[in-house]
């Protein structure tokens, strides 16, 4: 996990091993808000929660993809591929459906 928060700066770090319930990340743009959503996905999943068990949700379809991109790259792709990531919309027609 060590090398999953290498590179965040300490209020980044705080966000990511916050682990004591739901966590909401508000930040202005450039902030590096996926950057903290994908790390604490990674994170999660390296502490072994289950992929479907974590719920991200985007405004963007960009930040979406970007999310997903990472997670993948930092973690089991097949890991990576079963998580509820992605836009309100689509995860609110995923539910619908």
């Amino acid at each position: 996990m060590k090398e999953i928060i290498e590179n965040l700066n300490d209020r980044q770090k705080e966000a990511v091993l916050y682990n004591e319930g739901p966590s909401l990340v508000i930040a202005g743009a450039g902030s590096g808000k996926t950057k903290v959503l994908t790390c604490k996905v990674a994170c999660l999943l390296k502490l072994g929660l289950a992929p479907w068990s974590i719920l991200a949700l985007t405004f963007t379809n960009k930040a979406a993809r970007e999310m997903k991109e990472r997670v993948a790259k930092l973690v089991d792709p097949r890991s990576a591929s079963r998580l509820w990531m992605g836009t309100f919309h689509l995860l609110l027609l995923r539910i619908l459906r």
